[in-house]
């Protein structure tokens, strides 16, 4: 390869990628990806017991959990739904949604309702521990920690994107004890935090 060659080599290429740049910035400010918005619009415990003999956490949490997709121009493929819970950062369950993948247009909210978490899961409480427990136990209200992990695809107008992974969507929750899993007035709804979807994993 000559210099003159090599030259021009080199200005064709940083030419592709800078057209290659600026059109990915034009698509970007065309379709202005705002993350989906999770909340959990209402939360109730029928069973929280934990027995000191055997460290056993026998739980029934019920979530309905509202997501709404405010974009205009991109709809998101909801293609798994992870939820896990813990209590006093140690958590007691891991589970995956039954739920066939669903899509979601744009400006379009949808309710996922009763998910149901339950089953017992041994639990090591130090001191401090089994005290809030019983704290909370006295109140009737625990504070429970919900995260939700996804795998999704996005839609830009006709184009779909490859599988996205999202970090843990972070519901820091204050969940009543119900006698069954009805409404209760007692539980305020949740934005949860740390929601980033639209991205790469």
């Amino acid at each position: 390869m000559t210099p003159k060659c090599g030259t021009h080599c080199v200005y064709f290429v940083g030419q592709a990628f800078l057209c290659l740049c600026l059109t990915t910035f034009i698509f970007w400010l065309i379709f202005l990806p705002k993350e989906p918005k999770f909340t959990v619009s209402n939360a109730s415990l029928s069973r929280f017991n934990f027995t000191n003999t055997d460290n056993t956490l026998y739980y029934n949490l019920a979530l309905n959990v509202t997501i709404r997709n405010p974009n205009k121009r991109v709809g998101i493929y909801y293609r798994r739904i992870q939820v896990f819970a813990n209590y006093r950062k140690k958590r007691f369950a891991n589970v995956t949604l039954p739920l066939e993948p669903f899509y979601q247009g744009r400006k379009n909210t949808t309710t996922l309702n009763h998910v149901l978490v339950e089953g017992q899961q041994l639990v090591a409480f130090g001191e401090h521990d089994l005290s809030q427990f019983n704290s909370e136990t006295a109140a009737g209200v625990y504070s429970i920690d919900v995260e939700i992990y996804l795998r999704v695809k996005a839609r830009y107008g006709k184009v779909k994107t490859s599988d996205y992974g999202s970090s843990n969507i972070d519901c820091k929750l204050k969940v009543p004890v119900s006698s069954n899993n009805t409404s209760v007035s007692g539980f305020n709804p949740t934005k949860c935090r740390n929601v980033h979807v639209l991205r790469e994993s």
